[in-house]
């Protein structure tokens, strides 16, 4: 196991912290967006996740972005500034600008949806137990973190990220728990139904069993399969090696 770099960076009004796997090779590096709701951020999704990351030989960058009370586009523009920071340099670790993903979990994973699905795009997507539909079986606490008591119809069609995919859409990796009563696994299964559609690459795993939020899932041996499948997912896109 790799040991990580780790540093807390400051970009104006942003709360970066770099993992960087030791050494001068240029790596591939993903940006992790810890859930939360859109209120908070969950720690274990953060560092947890970036140690395992770095361990596959690859730098891990979290971002806390903007929460309640701030609103979309808040959360978004953190997140674009820093996909942006990642490819541009500035952080002094040796990135393969070319090879940038993100991960997402839950609220984080629907930011991360939103990243994905825009110009500018990261080159894959991950995410873990995502917000996806802001309009179909909605998680009624990110919707309102989000954008407010009262928010416009028009924007939540616009901000589901399975409304937004298209052939532009980066090649995607996504697992739920099919006994999630936070977030449906149907976020998941609409998700993966959107990129086939589209002929986007997309793998989809849904676990008989798991609460909502387990991250690595240290407790829970059949869910924590996920951090290998990832792994191999990876690997048959040259991300890592062995």
């Amino acid at each position: 196991m790799q040991h990580a770099n780790v540093s807390r960076t400051e970009i104006p009004g942003l709360d970066v912290q770099v993992f960087a796997h030791p050494g001068p090779v240029a790596r591939p590096a993903v940006l992790v967006l810890p859930g939360g709701g859109y209120e908070h951020h969950a720690d274990h999704e953060g560092r947890d996740v970036a140690e395992w990351l770095v361990g596959l030989g690859l730098h891990a960058v979290v971002l806390r972005y903007p929460v309640a009370p701030l609103r979309h586009p808040a959360p978004l523009d953190a997140a674009r500034r820093t996909l942006d920071w990642i490819r541009t340099g500035g952080h002094e670790i040796p990135v393969d600008s070319s090879r940038v993903a993100v991960l997402g979990f839950s609220a984080g994973g629907h930011l991360a949806g939103l990243l994905a699905t825009e110009v500018g795009a990261p080159e894959l997507l991950m995410l873990g137990y995502p917000v996806v539909s802001l309009v179909d079986e909605p998680h009624e606490g990110s919707v309102r973190n989000l954008l407010g008591d009262l928010p416009d119809e028009a924007l939540l069609t616009a901000l589901s990220v399975d409304r937004r995919v298209d052939e532009r859409t980066p090649p995607t990796f996504v697992w739920h728990t099919a006994d999630d009563v936070s977030v449906p696994a149907s976020h998941a299964l609409r998700l993966a139904q959107a990129l086939v559609d589209h002929h986007v690459p997309v793998e989809l795993h849904v676990f008989p069993h798991g609460e909502h939020g387990v991250g690595l899932a240290p407790a829970l041996p059949e869910v924590a399969q996920w951090t290998d499948l990832t792994a191999r997912w990876l690997r048959t896109r040259g991300w890592i090696r062995d």
